[in-house]
C-alpha cells in the first residue's frame, strides 16, 4: 500500500502518545503516516443524525465523525474510553499488547493517612470512588477531572492527601511520580491499559495494515471484559470493574459492580480453559444480575429520576424489572394488617356456608386454626389468588367470583340454604352484606383481621398511583389530596377511585402485572 495512512488522534499528551506509538509500529512495517490531531466537530456534514449512526462516547465521538467523513484512516483511543457498541461502519481493527492494568495512588508526604479514619483523596472515575469507599468508608472523595497533567498539578495545589490514576497513563508520558503505589486490590474499568485502533470497515487496505499490530492476548481480555461491561449495560454511570487475565493456557476473570457509595458490592470470579473461554462474560454478568445487580443497576440509572408512579403494594424484584423505562416507581404498603384471635366457639361444628375475600382472611384462619379444625362444606372466594391459597391450604372452593358484588349477586341465585359466614376485616365494603341481607340471607360476620391505614405523603413528582383495593385508595386520601392518574386493580377498586380522581384506568385481568401492564402502556 502506497498511500500515507493518516492516523487521528485527540491533541492530548497522552493520546499524542499513544498515536505516534502507532505510527512508529505501522514504519516498521514498512507503511508511512501523518497524525492528525483532531480537537473539535466543527461543522459536519453526514447523511444520517448521529443518533442514527449509534455515535456516542464523550472521547471518542469526535474521532468517529472523521472516520465517518474520511477525514482519516484509523482512529487511536485508549479502549477503556470506547463504548461497548461501536458506531455503524466502524470497526475494531487491532489491540496492541495491554500496558500496566492497574490504578495508581498518588500520594503526598507518606501513605500513612491510609490507616486514618478521616483523609480526603481526589478522583473523578465513579468506580475508583465506590471501590475507595467500600475499602475506607470514612474517608472523603473529591471530583478530580482533566488531563494527566492537570490532575497531577491540582493535587499538588491541595490540600488533598492523594488522587488516582491510571498506571498506564502516568506511565506512558513519563511523569509518573516517585510518592505513588499501585492499588493491586482495585479491579481495574473494562479494557484499562490497552489502546485500540479504529477504522471504517471500507478502507480493506488499512484494515489488513493494522491487522498485522493486534496482540491476540490482549483482544481476548478485553473483548472478555467489554462483553461483561454490555451484558450488564453499563458504562461511565455505574462502577464496574473487570479484568481478564491468560496465564498457562486457562483465562481468568474478576469483575465487580458497586454502589456509587460503595456500600454494596457484588464479585465474581470465573476461570476456563484457553479456546473455552467465550461464556465467562455471559456467565459472570448472569451471577452478578442474580445476585442484586439488576436492581442495583437501576438503582444507578434511576438515581435523581423523580418518582412518577407509585405502587400502594410493596413490589417484588421480579415486579419492579417488569416497568418501562419511562417509569420510574416506588413502592411501600398503604395497608397494614394484623390478624385477630377468632373463638374456638366460631368453627367447633361445620359451616354450611364461609365467604372468603382476601388471602389476610386466609392467614388469620390458619394462625388460629389447623386446616384440620376448618370444617366448611361449601367455601366461596373473591379472586383467583384468595382462590388458589384456599385451596391449597384449606379445601375445595366451590364457586369463585373476580370481585364480591359479582360474588354476592351469584350467591342469591345459587346458595345452599339461607346463611352465611363472613370471614372479614374490621374494614370491608357492604355491597356483599347488603345485596344478601335484602335478599333474606342471613350474614354472620367475623371479624378475622384488624386492617390499618398507613399511607405516606407522597413527592409533587408523583403522577399516577397503583391501588389494589378500596382500602389503599382510601388510605391514599388520609394524607394526600392530588389528582392522580388512578390505576386499579379491578371494578370495585376503580369504583372507590372513581369517586376521588378524574382518571381511573382499570386493569384486564386482577394481578399486580396486569396493572404494571396498564402502567407501561401509559408511558410510551
Amino acid at each position: 500500500m502506497s498511500k500515507i495512512i493518516k492516523i487521528g488522534t485527540r491533541d492530548s499528551e497522552l493520546a499524542l502518545w499513544q498515536a505516534k506509538t502507532v505510527q512508529q509500529l505501522l514504519e516498521n512495517l514498512g507503511y508511512k503516516s501523518e497524525l492528525v490531531p483532531v480537537k473539535s466537530t466543527g461543522d459536519i456534514v453526514l447523511d444520517k443524525p448521529l443518533y442514527e449512526l449509534g455515535i456516542t462516547g464523550i472521547f471518542t465521538k469526535t474521532l468517529d465523525i472523521a472516520l465517518l467523513n474520511h477525514d482519516i484512516d484509523i482512529a487511536v483511543h485508549s479502549l477503556k474510553d470506547v463504548p461497548t457498541i461501536l458506531p455503524k461502519s466502524i470497526r475494531q481493527v487491532a489491540v496492541l499488547k495491554r500496558g500496566n492494568v492497574n490504578d495508581t495512588l498518588v500520594f503526598k508526604n507518606n501513605e500513612e493517612f491510609l490507616g486514618s479514619k478521616e483523609a480526603v483523596i481526589a478522583t473523578g472515575s465513579l468506580r475508583r470512588r465506590a471501590q475507595w469507599l467500600n475499602r475506607y468508608p470514612t474517608h472523603t472523595i473529591t471530583d478530580l477531572r482533566g488531563n494527566v497533567n492537570s490532575r497531577l498539578e491540582k493535587l499538588k495545589n491541595n490540600d488533598w492527601n492523594g488522587a488516582i490514576f491510571a498506571a498506564a497513563g502516568i506511565g506512558r508520558i513519563g511523569i509518573r511520580p516517585e510518592e505513588s503505589i499501585n492499588l493491586s486490590w482495585m479491579i481495574p474499568a473494562p479494557a484499562q491499559g490497552a489502546i485500540m485502533i479504529a477504522a471504517h470497515q471500507d478502507n480493506l487496505d488499512v484494515i489488513e495494515a493494522c491487522s498485522y499490530l493486534n496482540h491476540e492476548e490482549t483482544e481476548i481480555c478485553t473483548t472478555i471484559e467489554r462483553e461483561f461491561l454490555n451484558k450488564l449495560e453499563g458504562g461511565c454511570t455505574a462502577p464496574i470493574g473487570a479484568l481478564a487475565r491468560i496465564k498457562d493456557g486457562e483465562v481468568s476473570f474478576k469483575g465487580v459492580l458497586l454502589s456509587k457509595d460503595g456500600s454494596k458490592k457484588i464479585e465474581v470470579t470465573r476461570t476456563e480453559k484457553l479456546g473455552k473461554h467465550q461464556d465467562i462474560a455471559a456467565y459472570a454478568s448472569n451471577y452478578i444480575i442474580e445476585r442484586g445487580g439488576k436492581r442495583l443497576m437501576d438503582d444507578i440509572k434511576n438515581e435523581g429520576k423523580k418518582t412518577n408512579v407509585y405502587s400502594t403494594k410493596s413490589l417484588s424484584e421480579e415486579q419492579r424489572l417488569l416497568f418501562n423505562e419511562k417509569v420510574t416507581p416506588k413502592s411501600s404498603d398503604f395497608i397494614k394488617t394484623n390478624p385477630n384471635r377468632i373463638h374456638k366457639h366460631v368453627v367447633k361444628d361445620t359451616i354450611d356456608n364461609v365467604i372468603i375475600t382476601s388471602k389476610n382472611a386466609v392467614d388469620a384462619l390458619l394462625m388460629n386454626f389447623s386446616p384440620e379444625e376448618l370444617q366448611f362444606k361449601n367455601i366461596y372466594c373473591v379472586g383467583r389468588r384468595t382462590k388458589r391459597l384456599v385451596e391449597n391450604k384449606i379445601g375445595k372452593v366451590t364457586h369463585s367470583e373476580k370481585n364480591a358484588k359479582a360474588l354476592a349477586e351469584y350467591l342469591v341465585e345459587y346458595i345452599e340454604g339461607t346463611e352465611v359466614t363472613y370471614f372479614c376485616s374490621n374494614l370491608r365494603l357492604d355491597d356483599l352484606p347488603n345485596i344478601l341481607e335484602s335478599n333474606h340471607i342471613k350474614v354472620n360476620e367475623v371479624e378475622a383481621y384488624q386492617t390499618k391505614y398507613d399511607a405516606i405523603e407522597l413527592d409533587d413528582s408523583v403522577d399516577s398511583v397503583m391501588f389494589y383495593s378500596p382500602s389503599t385508595v382510601q388510605s391514599y386520601k388520609q394524607k394526600n389530596d392530588k389528582d392522580v392518574i388512578a390505576f386499579c386493580i379491578g371494578e370495585t377498586t376503580a369504583k372507590e377511585a372513581k369517586k376521588h380522581f378524574k382518571e381511573v384506568k382499570i386493569a384486564k385481568v386482577p394481578t399486580v402485572e396486569s396493572v404494571i401492564e396498564l402502567v407501561n402502556d401509559h408511558y410510551v
